[in-house]
């Protein structure tokens, strides 16, 4: 199993909904359309993915490598 971190490449704003289909093995559209469908349900989506933006790290940049 993977840590769930916000992966630097298929960002959309804030690589929530991708670091969350990488952590259930979905793809990054099938959580994003989940996600938008939950906002049309009473409760605080919204607000769980600002906290869990802020509170998940980024992915750390891959290494440059060197070709010879």
């Amino acid at each position: 199993m993977s840590a769930l971190v916000r992966p630097r490449d298929g960002r959309v704003l804030g690589g929530v909904c991708a670091a969350l289909a990488r952590r259930f093995g979905t793809s990054a559209t099938t959580m994003r359309v989940i996600f938008v469908v939950s906002c049309l349900l009473p409760g605080p989506q919204f607000l769980l993915y600002l906290a869990l933006w802020i509170l998940l790290p980024s992915e750390s940049p891959r290494p440059a490598s060197t070709a010879w």
